[in-house]
């Protein structure tokens, strides 16, 4: 196998668990939310909080306001800047707010597991 071979199977996969967490009935799963988040998560939200694990677990289980709402996610793309590691770059889009995310998904036994997400507000022309 080589190395883009690797990296574009590693990508698939990320950009699969990101869109997954995207989905309105996965994200109202702990079950389903805690197979994508790697036990180390760390989140820097749009909003300017931080979360880990557990407090996304409580707000993502205890339903989103924009759940109704689709999230759109565009320019989404994604390198491996070393084994075991997949950066990915989108623009979410809910009820006309866009912000620029960025997350860090890692390779573990268990699979693909989002490790890291940044969320930046985005002007709507950008």
């Amino acid at each position: 196998m080589s190395g883009s071979d690797e990296e574009e199977r590693a990508v698939r996969a990320a950009i699969e668990g990101e869109l997954r967490l995207l989905d309105p009935s996965v994200r109202a799963s702990p079950e389903a939310v805690t197979e994508l988040l790697d036990p180390e998560f760390i989140e820097f939200g749009a909003s300017g909080r931080r979360y880990d694990r557990a407090s996304i677990l409580a707000v993502t289980s205890a339903g989103d306001e924009n759940a109704s709402a689709p999230t759109i996610a565009t320019e989404m793309s994604g390198v491996m800047p070393a084994p075991g590691l997949v950066h990915l770059t989108f623009i979410s889009e809910v009820n006309g707010r866009r912000v620029r995310r960025s997350s860090i998904w890692r390779q573990s036994h268990a699979g693909w597991r989002l490790y890291f997400h940044q969320g930046t507000p985005a002007d709507p022309s950008s």
